[in-house]
């Protein structure tokens, strides 16, 4: 069973990453935030603010939206939207498209943010209401105090429904923004989003664990773009561990972090069930990071592509990490089971003992010894700036928003100088479903051909039936139409010879033909007199 003093070793380690995480700040901003109107309140350079971490930022692109600042807190689902600032004389609710300022606080963020996607907004601004010390700008009050680091927009769990983009505005410049509004003047302001884009090549990263499940969608659904990109692009994956040496669990020469770390406490890993005593636990995360670094050195660090990782990550996580559906989900995965990890390796292609050879020539995770691979991870880590997981590097700037598959994708594709894009970008990067445009190639159209469980084969069936079966329509119809006007053309003429039996003088019957196709021909030479 785990000590008290193992708990408490575990509380700190957690503590000591989060007050790492505050310490370091990305240095490139994918965003911009420009005030249009009035012209008074333009900065050079735009205003400071920082991403939400959830929502679906459009990169490439811009949104430009006036702007209303709600009288409420936007906590409450029913949001009035009749309210708000400025106001309108008819009372009216507010006239979409439009983006939603909202004051900070008694809820979340997200909570936020979803109600102001459901009142129409298109974008959110969330202002702050406490200095940050550090700024200079912000003039804090003597009844006031100030705040030591900045609040972060992260995503509480739910946040995946979110498709708009959200940013929060500095108190200093918040303020300045809603004097305007409830002044009733009207703020019109630009959101836009930019990957740097210096050359006609793209390299990306993607920073996580072997253990975190909110980046297992992009890691299951992006090898096919990886291959679709081809050379244009290079990707690198990147194992997010910590040094145990730096949070304290390694003392005397002895590992005081329990089970969640290898090589007597230097690499370490948070416990990925939170249970130091059950299932899979830190250092196996660690062991599973050394692995998938040491498969993408052999079948990715060549050409940036690495097919065979992101087919091993996939039948890693199918096979070792998620709940037997079978069996009962409070059960443990096969995560720390190393039959699981071959079986996962093996259906990749990948050969396992060179995988092996790998991991033990770089120090392994057992002995009390330096690992060369994990060190270099760390080293990176620390020299990139990295403070979240699963973070997106795209050209050197983190992507802000929801890891999905079309938020990565756009990211990359607006990374290229323009005009050099590759054709899979031109093609689906404005597709309405970019993973199925990825995966076959070409964008399948509206949206009524993307409803799940639709596919373009069974489309086209459907389409071929129905085509076909107006025809058949159209024909019967056609021949109901023929034999009606025969029909009519047969009245009207025996309304002229109402005795069939009736003779002309050479002995010439005047009755109509029995044979109707021959019509046309006989009334050309009936001659009334």
């Amino acid at each position: 069973m785990m000590t008290t003093n193992n708990l408490k070793t575990s509380i700190l380690v957690n503590l000591w990453i989060l007050a790492d995480l505050r310490r370091t700040s990305y240095a490139v901003q994918t965003s911009k935030l420009q005030v249009q109107l009035p012209p008074s309140l333009r900065k050079e350079g735009g205003y400071d603010h920082r991403d939400a971490m959830f929502g679906i930022p459009p990169y490439g692109g811009s949104i430009q939206q006036q702007v209303y600042y709600s009288a409420t807190t936007l906590c409450d689902a029913n949001v009035d939207k009749k309210g708000g600032y400025p106001t309108r004389d008819d009372h009216s609710a507010w006239k979409t498209p439009f983006i939603l300022m909202v004051d900070r606080g008694e809820c979340s963020f997200v909570q936020k943010v979803r109600n102001a996607q459901r009142a129409g907004a298109t974008g959110v601004l969330i202002a702050d209401d406490v200095c940050i010390c550090n700024r200079s700008d912000c003039q804090v009050a003597d009844e006031e105090k100030c705040e030591q680091e900045e609040p972060t927009m992260s995503d509480d769990g739910s946040g995946s429904d979110i498709s708009i983009p959200s940013f929060l505005v500095f108190k200093e410049d918040a303020d300045q923004l809603k004097a305007a509004l409830l002044n009733n003047q009207h703020v019109r302001v630009e959101m836009s989003f930019k990957v740097p884009s210096p050359d006609s090549h793209v390299e990306y990263e993607l920073w996580t664990t072997a253990s975190e499940p909110t980046s297992r969608e992009i890691e299951k659904s992006f090898g096919v773009a990886a291959a679709a990109l081809k050379d244009h692009a290079f990707f690198t994956p990147h194992m997010y561990i910590y040094d145990g040496i730096k949070a304290g669990c390694l003392e005397e020469g002895l590992n005081e972090c329990y089970n969640l770390c290898t090589n007597n406490g230097r690499y370490c890993s948070n416990d990925p069930d939170d249970d130091m005593d059950y299932g899979a636990s830190g250092a196996d995360v660690v062991k599973e990071c050394l692995r998938r670094t040491c498969i993408w050195n052999q079948y990715g660090l060549k050409d940036g592509v690495g097919k065979p990782w992101w087919n091993y990550v996939t039948e890693f996580i199918d096979r070792c990490d998620s709940p037997d559906p079978d069996y009962d989900s409070s059960k443990p995965t096969r995560y720390n089971d190393p039959e699981c990890a071959g079986e996962a390796m093996t259906a990749a292609g990948i050969d396992i003992p060179s995988v092996e050879k790998c991991m033990q020539d770089a120090g392994g995770v057992e002995a009390n010894t330096t690992n060369i691979i994990l060190e270099a991870e760390i080293k990176a880590q620390e020299s990139s700036g990295v403070v979240l997981v699963p973070s997106l590097v795209v050209n050197q700037a983190v992507i802000r928003g929801s890891l999905s598959f079309a938020t990565v994708f756009k990211a990359i594709c607006s990374g290229f100088v323009k005009g050099s894009e590759p054709h899979i970008c031109k093609e689906c990067s404005n597709c309405e479903n970019e993973f199925a445009c990825v995966r076959d190639g070409f964008c399948h159209g509206s949206s009524f051909l993307m409803m799940e469980g639709v596919s373009i084969e069974v489309f086209a069936i459907v389409l071929l039936g129905t085509s076909v079966l107006f025809c058949c329509i159209a024909c019967i119809q056609h021949r109901r139409q023929q034999q009606y006007m025969r029909n009519q053309i047969h009245g009207i003429v025996a309304e002229y010879m109402p005795v069939s039996s009736q003779k002309n003088s050479e002995g010439t019957s005047l009755a109509l033909p029995a044979d109707d196709d021959d019509d046309e021909n006989h009334i050309e030479s009936f001659t009334i007199s």
